[in-house]
């Protein structure tokens, strides 16, 4: 699941990567277009921290253990707050809400995720044991950390610098001025392996990548990026909402749920 939201983020993120080595087409030919780039991708590369959603409606077929949306408030301590729907295609893989500050992390996932993600009797019993509580550890439990990983902005900023060699061999097409949620912006368009990615980066300084699409034959994403250097929420689950990780560990895969 990790690597999935890295990739939905990322895919989006990566033509900005090489921005003063692209090839520029049409519009774009102006100096204003490669300064718009290298200016959005200092900016990322630089918050301290970001509110990213990505909603994926790829039509890559039913399947309960991709996210179809994930809405998380991370920065570069590694602390954040947020959520995940998983399943794309019209599966429903569930949800679950997550919290990390340090090494300690939160999650609640509703009951339809401890069945569809656990499985078998396992599931059906931790949806009853563990009903609008949070599972609470630190990141030294393996399941935890997996979640938490997706909270690693520096991870997200890596995959910008890892995509360089790529990103620059393609071309960006300057469109013409529009809004995204009022603010004006500029549309950078270019193309990989079929697919058309296009970045919407603020008019006015500073100009900040707001919004990425990746739409092809199957690929549809939609990134958005928000709240820059803004603090994630530092407020944990209390105690009385919580349940020591411990108690997952310790339900049996084989038992069956005691029946109403």
């Amino acid at each position: 699941m990790t690597r999935t939201t890295l990739v939905a983020v990322c895919v989006c993120a990566s033509v900005i990567t090489a921005a003063p080595a692209l090839a520029v087409e049409g519009r774009a030919s102006d100096p204003s277009a490669r300064q718009l780039a290298d200016d959005a991708k200092k900016e990322l590369l630089d918050a301290t921290s970001l509110h990213i959603t990505v909603a994926n409606r790829s039509d890559t077929g039913r399947d309960v253990r991709t996210p179809a949306r994930f809405d998380l408030r991370l920065d570069e301590d590694g602390n954040c707050a947020g959520s995940l729907r998983m399943g794309v295609g019209g599966a429903n893989g569930g949800t679950v809400d997550l919290v990390k500050r340090g090494d300690e992390v939160w999650m609640k996932p509703d009951s339809t995720f401890w069945k569809t993600q656990v499985g078998g009797g396992a599931g059906d019993l931790a949806a009853q044991l563990f009903d609008g509580k949070y599972v609470h550890g630190t990141t030294d439990d393996e399941m935890l950390k997996s979640f938490a990983d997706t909270c690693d902005l520096d991870a997200f900023r890596a995959q910008l610098d890892d995509g360089s060699a790529h990103a620059a061999q393609q071309k960006l097409s300057k469109g013409a001025e529009t809004e995204v949620d009022g603010v004006g912006v500029v549309p950078l368009t270019g193309s990989d392996k079929g697919s058309t990615i296009t970045m919407y980066i603020t008019t006015d300084a500073p100009h900040r990548l707001v919004k990425a699409t990746e739409k092809g034959s199957t690929e549809n994403l939609t990134m958005t990026l928000t709240d820059y250097d803004k603090p994630v929420p530092s407020a944990t689950p209390p105690a009385s909402e919580s349940v020591d990780i411990s108690k997952l560990n310790d339900v049996n895969r084989n038992e069956t749920p005691p029946q109403a």
